[in-house]
């Protein structure tokens, strides 16, 4: 017996403006859903559609010659059937209706509530029709095979509401949402591809929709169960069929799109099988990563950066462990320079930075001897070594990155880091190196004997790191001055009220010219200012080289403590450090 999937099997869709689905197969057999423009033409926004091999030529040039009207063997035209050039009158109507199109004789259609309610109809009939012709012969895909084809030809219809998203509102209001949504457990896995295909253009941040217009399309979505349907589609198609590899990456897409919501991205991360997916597909071996592996990983960031309740599930998934094992394939091997791969690798480290800002993450981090692989890559790596940096940086910091500190101190990674922050760095590497450099002051237990091996890093060779330091400190106070000059002058031309409506994008312009790598320079010179009475005249003694004092610092850290609010977690005790550096200086 025939098997209905085959039966509808079809090219597959490009992907939207954010990204592109790669078929393995020639490109130029593959379409996207086809679009009906405002003059009632068809558009295809992928590639080319298929074109039948040209015949064999014969050998004769222009159309076939006409019948012979004197012979024989031409019956009569008793009926009328053939005129003028021997051309049907069915045909000949055709062609005078393309005619009347082409002279501009006919309107154009008109895409507005009237159109979605006469589609809305449609719509439903085609899906009644085939729901019944199923019911009626379900082991005979013959006899509703034709049904299944309009319902085809109809979904893919829908790929013009995309270009008019004021009627998103009216779509929704007439159920056709819900129903396209119920097609997503259709029997016949293409019919569901066909509707995921058609989501994903709706939802496409390509699309010019007010958010007013976004959220009702979506928010029905939503109430009609569509994450979960997603995930069903996940756990049905089967990535070695391209079509249904297609689908995985359309359903990626779709979560890509939703997730722009923070709300949303937590219910999708939170529904029972999207992590657990997730985890499981990156880590999938493949002679070469492909195109959904790399985009596992990115939605993967996404979900896990957008909430701490998803990275607290992904934890609890031994997903820190399940990173760690996937990332020391790159200790020192680099992937292949703008493949899909690298992007893998490096969204792979973004979610590994996510996770380890929670301490249950750190905890797991150390289990997992991430120190000591960060450590290796810091070493060895190339493409790694970065990014290596950047999850130390962030698994040291915040109250719970003790442990991480004194890991680090036992793993000889002092050296490393010290030595990195001497040696010529770029911007990116020095802010990591900073903020490590803080955490170790703030963290390490006083008198413990890696709080002082991380002190006498600063003290040794006459004091080269403290030298370090306050020559960066000019450097990047060159740069935040003349913005703060600038939005000086500008205060000015300002009343209060306006000034308090300003205030947060002159902060930004401070911070982009450098203001926070400068505020934790000056946290670290006071710590060094309080603990070692060397340092501090090493401190004072450069400072004065340039009529500069502590009063510099000082101004710095005040600063700082005014800009914190104890509303936010952990903030307190940031202010209470700084206030107590404050007496020391």
């Amino acid at each position: 017996m025939t098997d209905t999937n085959d039966l509808f099997k079809k090219p597959l869709l490009t992907g939207s403006g954010k990204r592109k689905f790669e078929p393995v197969q020639d490109p130029n057999e593959l379409y996207k859903a086809a679009k009906l423009e405002s003059n009632g033409d068809v558009k295809s926004k992928g590639k080319a559609p298929m074109v039948e091999d040209e015949e064999e030529d014969d050998g004769m040039a222009g159309p076939e010659l006409p019948p012979d009207f004197d012979s024989e063997d031409v019956p009569d035209d008793e009926e009328g059937r053939f005129f003028g050039g021997g051309m049907e009158q069915k045909t000949a109507e055709a062609m005078q209706y393309i005619d009347q199109q082409e002279e501009g004789d006919v309107a154009p259609e008109k895409f507005d509530s009237t159109w979605v309610r006469r589609f809305a109809l449609n719509f439903e009939k085609k899906i009644s029709k085939n729901a019944e012709l199923r019911g009626k012969f379900e082991n005979d895909p013959q006899k509703f095979m034709a049904s299944e084809a309009d319902l085809d030809a109809e979904i893919k219809g829908l790929s013009i509401l995309s270009e008019h998203p004021e009627l998103y509102g009216e779509f929704a209001k007439m159920g056709c949402v819900g129903s396209l949504i119920s097609l997503l457990s259709h029997e016949n896995a293409d019919i569901a591809i066909d509707a995921i295909q058609i989501i994903t253009e709706l939802t496409d941040e390509d699309v010019e929709a007010e958010q007013e217009q976004w959220d009702t399309l979506v928010n029905t979505m939503l109430d009609a169960d569509v994450i979960e349907l997603m995930v069903q589609n996940l756990s049905r198609l089967d990535e070695a069929s391209e079509a249904d590899r297609a689908g995985v990456y359309y359903i990626l897409s779709v979560f890509e799109s939703l997730a722009s919501q923070t709300a949303i991205a937590e219910k999708i991360g939170q529904d029972a099988s999207v992590l657990p997916w997730l985890l499981s597909r990156i880590q999938q071996k493949e002679a070469r990563v492909g195109q959904n592996k790399q985009y596992s990983a990115e939605i993967l960031a996404i979900l896990l950066q957008s909430s701490s309740k998803n990275r607290e599930k992904f934890i609890g998934l031994d997903g820190v462990d399940a990173l760690l094992q996937i990332l020391s394939q790159y200790r020192k091997r680099d992937p292949e320079k703008d493949s899909d791969e690298e992007e893998y690798v490096e969204n792979l480290f973004d979610c590994l930075v996510c996770l380890v800002d929670e301490d249950a993450g750190k905890d797991k981090f150390l289990e997992g001897e991430g120190i000591e692989l960060a450590q290796i890559m810091l070493k060895e790596g190339k493409f790694s070594k970065q990014r290596a940096l950047r999850v130390l940086d962030h698994a040291l910091g915040g109250i719970g990155g003790a442990p991480a500190c004194e890991r680090l101190v036992e793993a000889a990674g002092l050296k490393t880091v010290f030595g990195m922050f001497m040696k010529k760095q770029e911007t990116q590497t020095i802010e990591h190196l900073l903020g490590i450099f803080a955490s170790l002051l703030r963290l390490l237990p006083g008198s413990s004997a890696p709080r002082i091996r991380a002190l006498a890093k600063f003290m040794e060779k006459d004091y080269e790191k403290i030298g370090k330091l306050v020559k960066l400190r000019r450097d990047y106070a060159s740069k935040v001055t003349p913005v703060e000059k600038a939005i000086a002058k500008e205060r000015k031309d300002f009343d209060k009220e306006e000034q308090e409506l300003m205030a947060a994008e002159w902060l930004s312009r401070r911070f982009d010219a450098g203001l926070f790598s400068l505020q934790v320079i000056d946290v670290i010179l006071a710590w060094l200012v309080a603990e070692d009475d060397g340092a501090k005249k090493k401190i004072v003694s450069l400072l004065a080289d340039r009529d500069e004092d502590l009063s510099l610092v000082r101004a710095t850290l005040q600063e700082q403590i005014e800009g914190i609010t104890d509303d936010e977690p952990g903030q307190k005790d940031q202010k209470e450090m700084l206030g107590t550096l404050l007496q020391f200086l």
